[in-house]
């Protein structure tokens, strides 16, 4: 942020004759709030410019406030977005970083005044007009005060929600990022799931649940009075959810909270919606400390290094095809942010193909990695995991690939591979792809920082629940 440490203007300059038809804009300073005096620049006073004759101290007064006034146009004019990696999807993130702050206030007021390209953000207002209301917009969302906000949902369409939100109908992975934010008092319905999983959930567990994960019984949901529904990008279908919703007042929001190269943002927005700000911030820098150094590790290995992997769904294998992921998943998505080479990343995009046996032989990966739904937080030992990792093991023909013969078939749990709680899910796959690489980090400890830090709940990971197997070895 720009800081500029000098006196506040007077928007008019005292004594001068005022021409209402001609006008220009001052930097008025103001300051942040009681505790922080740093004056902020605000482009949001005028000065009338007189054609009147003064006396020589006014104008040697109005010589004075049109220097500064230069000055501090021009820094404005120069004054960079922060460096970020996503925009935040929030209409009045004017200048399309990752935060709604100052910044976005000065460079509204600088489209408005022709000195800088309109963006699609600024419209804060949502009402396809870039004027002053979008300015208020902006520090209202500033401030907490906003009564709606429109956001870009993971399925690319613009929503506007009304703020506060009250009552929220949620699946697994909104359930857990509302907890993460401290919201989870704000939820009074949700799926099946977050039933099943009570050791995790042991409060929202208690809730009885609308229907399954798909969030397609709109009668049980409607019987809640809710005014949010949170549901992924691709399921269900508008005509299954919006379309029942319409005229209720419910409005549907779209985020998947799960795919590594959209969780980060997710979090953000949803910190926004939920007035939780500060809570996303702490639990966005947990998870950039753990998968920047991911990134890092990454980008200085080679691709001749990188294993190919055969990324597996054990649900539906047979002794001759299986399932598959393909680039665009969120298991396609973590195998090649962690270094694996997805040897079924060019059979579709973000798809589960079917794929033979013999196609895999050929291929003869040197990595087996599966994504499984048994086990989890709610798990009484590990023996639904083991049952799917020997589904694997036991395809005819599998004892002579690679990764079989080397002892690198490992399957890991959803609840872990995906969701908030994905730094861990990355740095098991990591050790599992990259041994040498990554063998500092602890998943597990990983793992129990997000629990007790994020989760408010007694869960040990090394002696509750099954996340993967072989089992991991501290």
């Amino acid at each position: 942020m720009l800081l500029i440490p000098v006196t506040p203007l007077s928007p008019i300059t005292p004594g001068i004759k005022l021409n209402r038809s001609n006008t220009i804009p001052i930097v008025k300073l103001v300051r942040i709030n009681q505790k922080n005096t740093r004056p902020i620049i605000l482009l949001s006073a005028r000065i009338i410019v007189a054609h009147t004759e003064y006396d020589h101290k006014e104008a040697m007064n109005m010589k004075t406030n049109t220097i500064i006034f230069g000055i501090t146009m021009m820094l404005l004019l120069t004054l960079p977005a922060a460096a970020s990696d996503y925009t935040l999807g929030v209409f009045g993130n004017a200048n399309e970083d990752d935060t709604i702050n100052m910044q976005d206030v000065t460079y509204t007021e600088l489209i408005i005044l022709e000195y800088r390209d309109q963006t699609e953000l600024a419209d804060a207002k949502y009402d396809d007009k870039i004027n002053m209301q979008d300015v208020t917009q902006i520090e209202l969302v500033i401030l907490g005060m906003e009564l709606e906000l429109t956001i870009i949902d993971a399925a690319g369409n613009d929503v506007t929600v009304p703020i506060p939100i009250e009552r929220a109908v949620v699946n697994t992975y909104a359930a857990a990022a509302f907890r993460v934010l401290d919201a989870e008092d704000l939820i009074i319905g949700v799926t099946d799931q977050v039933v099943k999983r009570a050791k995790f959930f042991p409060d929202l567990s208690q809730i009885s649940p609308v229907g399954s994960w798909d969030m397609t019984n709109t009668e049980a949901i409607l019987e809640l009075n809710p005014d949010t529904v949170f549901t992924y990008a691709n399921w269900p279908s508008p005509d299954k959810l919006e379309d029942k919703l319409a005229g209720t007042g419910v409005v549907a929001v779209r985020l998947d909270l799960y795919k590594p190269e959209t969780l980060r943002e997710e979090m953000n927005k949803l910190g926004y919606l939920l007035g939780e700000r500060d809570y996303a911030g702490e639990y966005l820098d947990w998870y950039d400390g753990y998968v920047d150094d991911i990134d890092d590790r990454v980008s200085q290995i080679s691709e001749d290094d990188k294993p190919r992997v055969f990324l597996i769904s054990t649900s539906g294998i047979t002794d001759t095809d299986m399932k598959t992921y393909t680039e665009g998943t969120g298991m396609g998505q973590q195998c090649a942010r962690v270094g694996g080479i997805n040897i079924g990343a060019d059979l579709g995009v973000d798809t589960f193909p079917k794929v033979s046996v013999e196609w895999v032989l050929e291929q003869n990966p040197e990595v087996i990695a599966g994504g499984i739904s048994k086990g989890g937080w709610g798990a009484d030992d590990n023996s639904e995991i083991v049952a799917e990792y020997e589904k694997i093991l036991n395809v005819p023909g599998f004892d002579n690939i690679g990764a079989v013969e080397n002892g690198r078939v490992h399957v890991i749990n959803n609840d872990i591979l995906y969701s908030p709680a994905m730094p861990a899910g990355l740095v098991y796959l990591a050790k599992w792809f990259h041994p040498e690489v990554f063998d500092d980090l602890d998943p597990q400890v990983i793992q129990q920082e997000y629990v007790d830090q994020f989760c408010s709940i007694d869960f040990d990971v090394t002696e509750e629940g099954a996340f993967v197997h072989p089992p991991f070895a501290s």
